[in-house]
């Protein structure tokens, strides 16, 4: 190699390094621009944050929601295992729902009658403290010689069925309304504390409505997940051939003897 070549080597050397720094540099404040997009990006997104789904309207409906999301998988699992007849599950959710407004009917009383009715039985109170004053003495002399485990198995015998009190005034299957006594028992705190945030009347208005009502829709659906039977399509010529099947004695079809083999 000359000199000459050598000269023009090096330059061409020179010209490729030069290349790359330039490159490099380019790349890097492209990387960096990128970079700057992306954190403009996430600061905009946090300063203004996603609510979808959005919210109902009601204060009483986002309760209610949040309480059927509690609430509605043990009432199916609970209705889902009644399983002999639909005369148990139609008992399970009578009783059911009959609990809810039973529940929730003295809350929803106002005030005014409250104090009304409280001022009603302080008067009833006073007039049988006057009457029967001098019974009430006699009872502070009583002494009571029972032991403790006699009172107790007094008081036991004497307790009434917290199944028949649960039950009363509605008629259906025993088997459903017990389910439906030990199923109340799981979801009754959650349906009054969830009531009790409410003090608006329109919120807790809507709130009783929509939960008996959605109530009654999730059964409707229960039970059709229950169903026992799918309605098969079918034609003329199915129903012809296999009534035709049916109808055949298994003696027209003959023995083993009766077969005639053919080579």
């Amino acid at each position: 190699m000359n000199k000459q070549e050598e000269k023009s080597l090096r330059e061409n050397i020179r010209q490729l390094i030069k290349h790359v720094k330039n490159k490099k540099l380019d790349d890097e404040q492209q990387l960096r621009q990128i970079i700057r997009s992306f954190a403009t990006q996430e600061l905009n997104e946090v300063g203004t944050p996603d609510v979808d789904p959005a919210p109902n309207k009601s204060t009483g409906i986002n309760v209610l929601e949040e309480l059927l999301k509690k609430i509605i998988p043990v009432l199916e699992v609970d209705y889902k295992s009644l399983t002999t007849n639909s005369d148990q599950r139609q008992s399970f959710r009578a009783h059911i729902v009959n609990a809810v407004i039973s529940t929730l009917t003295p809350a929803k009383i106002n005030s005014d009658a409250g104090e009304e009715e409280a001022l009603q039985e302080q008067d009833v109170d006073e007039e049988i403290e006057i009457s029967v004053g001098d019974a009430a003495a006699d009872d502070e002399r009583f002494i009571d010689i029972r032991t403790d485990q006699e009172k107790a198995a007094e008081e036991e015998e004497n307790a009434p069925d917290e199944k028949e009190e649960f039950g009363a005034g509605v008629d259906g299957d025993e088997t459903g309304r017990n389910m439906a006594y030990q199923s109340f028992k799981k979801i009754e705190t959650n349906i009054i504390d969830s009531y009790e945030l409410l003090s608006d009347p329109e919120d807790q208005e809507l709130y009783y409505d929509y939960l008996i009502a959605n109530l009654k829709l999730y059964f409707d659906k229960f039970e059709k997940e229950l169903a026992d039977t799918v309605n098969e399509p079918t034609n003329q010529a199915y129903d012809m051939a296999k009534s035709d099947v049916d109808a055949a004695p298994e003696a027209e079809m003959g023995s083993e003897e009766d077969i005639e083999l053919e080579f």
